[in-house]
Order: C-alpha cells, then sequence, then structure tokens
C-alpha cells in the first residue's frame, strides 16, 4: 500500500480520514460501551442496597477495561497513520 496522496483534492482528505476511522471502531465502541455500563453501575450501586459494594466494583472493572479499549484503539489507530505515511505496509 502507498502512501495516501492528500495535496489539493479535499475528496482524498476524506477518503483517508474514513479510512482511518474505521481502524479499532470496534474496539472503540465496546470501549464506550463498557465506559457507559460502568458508570450507571457506579451510579446505581448507591441504590442496590446490600448488593451496592459489589455492584460498584463491577462498575469500577468495567469503566477500566473500556478505557483500556479505548487507549488501544487510539493507538492501534494512531501507529496504521505511522506506517502508513512511511509506506511500510
Amino acid at each position: 500500500m502507498t502512501k495516501p496522496d492528500l495535496t489539493n483534492d479535499d475528496s482524498k482528505v476524506t477518503r483517508y480520514r474514513a479510512e482511518l476511522r474505521a481502524v479499532g471502531r470496534n474496539q472503540r465502541l465496546a470501549g464506550f460501551a463498557l465506559v457507559i455500563l460502568g458508570a450507571v453501575a457506579v451510579w446505581a450501586g448507591v441504590y442496590a442496597g446490600p448488593a451496592g459494594p459489589a455492584v460498584q466494583y463491577v462498575g469500577y472493572a468495567a469503566l477500566a477495561f473500556g478505557w483500556a479499549l479505548m487507549l488501544a484503539a487510539i493507538f492501534l489507530r494512531t501507529r496504521y497513520h505511522r506506517r502508513r505515511m512511511r509506506e511500510d505496509l
């Protein structure tokens, strides 16, 4: 694969941006969903009665794993972009 031609053509830039957005998309979406669910679990743990601490621990774990997934997706996308700019695929 060659280095993308990003000079003076908005359609090529748009296509390359769409290509970059596709890299790590599943990890980002799963991470975002886990962050949302974790936040809801931490909030709901206050109202869960005796199971509250367990629900909050699960929520914190989901938050941590969700953020880790999102950071991994950012790392994958950055690495892909650097390799693509070097023509190293």
